[in-house]
């Protein structure tokens, strides 16, 4: 089997397996129960806060365990809006985000805010002129990603970030769920208030991720009860889950180190191979991020590529499920302004460190074959 869809989930390391069900069969108790089961766990807890922070150099208290990217970006948008409406109902975002934070973007217009949707350049990317044109009196938060899912487009977070920054009264999220491990954020060197991270796209499990709250910003919580997670998000903690994701975290920060010249020589050959192959588009620009790369065949369903590419067991993805007013065409390619033809027949490769030069390169030779084979049946 050739997986190359690590963008919508990833295998997870066997390390991350061995330490969930090691934390799940000895670590069991509650860690808010006060006997010494309970304090053992909480211990755990504990030392697993300090060691996300570390890794992703933050304090312990700024990291909030979540269930991953879809919590962490409604918690961090919405968190934001409700906690801070009286000062403004104003919030700022791209056209291209993913649908958890657009939809809680939308979800937040019924309830009276305004919110800005950035439109894009050709190569997905936000004017940071264009944010600060748009910040008014009543901003109460900028939420924009680190990549793109479906295009791999690296935003200008530093730029941003310091705009952001010279406006005291608003805060600046990030989606760093793409990035991270793939690419590298100065979270306190950027400006950032709020960081989202989901564990199931860097080798964890699904249902573990984290929110980095800056020191000082405030949230409305999102579930009320036992005050878990520093009164943020209430409930028993996951702390299996969280160990995986902090043993997670730190192997894909090792690997990101390591294997970053692999990564290179994967992206390239792809983009060499595919540029090669008659009647096949790239999507994806230049300076995009290694790991993933979007193109088009126009004149052919993606669906049907990838159900054949299937058969030959080998797995890649077509658009993310944003919303459009087409069911069948990504709403990210039309937001860059491409035409009809590449937007209703994209396709995505995501890569992981995981992956081989030899895996892309069977790929490629199928991908042409599948590509050839298809257009013959058509005639």
């Amino acid at each position: 089997m050739i997986y190359l869809d690590n963008s919508a989930t990833t295998k997870p390391h066997k390390e991350v397996l061995a330490s969930f069900h090691k934390v799940a069969e000895t670590y069991f108790a509650n860690p808010s129960s006060i006997h010494h089961f309970g304090s053992e766990a909480e211990r755990l807890l504990q030392q697993s806060k300090k060691q996300a922070a570390q890794l992703l150099a933050v304090k312990p208290e700024e990291v909030i365990f979540t269930s991953g990217g879809t919590e962490g970006n409604n918690m961090a948008i919405k968190g934001i809006a409700l906690q801070h409406q009286n000062r403004g109902k104003h919030i700022i975002t791209s056209s291209i985000e993913h649908p958890s934070v657009l939809e809680a973007c939308r979800s937040l217009e019924s309830l009276g805010f305004e919110v800005t949707y950035l439109p894009v350049n050709e190569f997905g990317e936000v004017s940071p002129s264009d944010v600060e044109n748009a910040i008014k009196d009543d901003t109460i938060l900028i939420s924009i990603m680190s990549v793109n899912n479906e295009i791999g487009t690296i935003q200008p977070i530093k730029e941003i970030g310091k705009i952001a920054s010279s406006h005291h009264k608003l805060f600046f999220h990030v989606d760093h769920v793409q990035g991270l491990g793939k690419h590298q954020l100065d979270i306190k060197g950027h400006g950032i208030d709020l960081c989202t991270f989901s564990g199931h796209k860097i080798h964890g499990l699904k249902g573990t991720g984290a929110l980095y709250v800056k020191n000082g910003t405030t949230l409305f919580p999102l579930m009320h009860g036992g005050s878990q997670e520093a009164s943020l998000r209430s409930g028993t903690e996951n702390l299996a889950g969280i160990v995986s994701f902090v043993k997670a975290l730190r192997l894909i920060l090792e690997a990101e180190k390591t294997n970053r010249d692999k990564m290179t020589e994967m992206n390239q050959f792809l983009r060499e191979k595919i540029n090669e192959m008659s009647g096949v588009v790239l999507n994806s620009p230049e300076e995009a991020a290694l790991h993933i790369l979007n193109f088009s065949v126009p004149g052919l369903k993606p669906e049907v590529i990838i159900h054949s590419l299937g058969k030959k067991e080998i797995f890649i993805s077509t658009k993310s499920a944003c919303s459009s007013k087409d069911a069948d065409e990504s709403a990210v390619l039309a937001a860059c302004g491409m035409e009809h033809d590449r937007t209703v027949s994209a396709l995505r490769v995501s890569l992981s460190y995981e992956n081989s030069i030899d895996e892309v390169r069977t790929f490629c030779e199928q991908l042409e074959q599948t590509i050839n084979e298809l257009h013959e049946v058509m005639g």
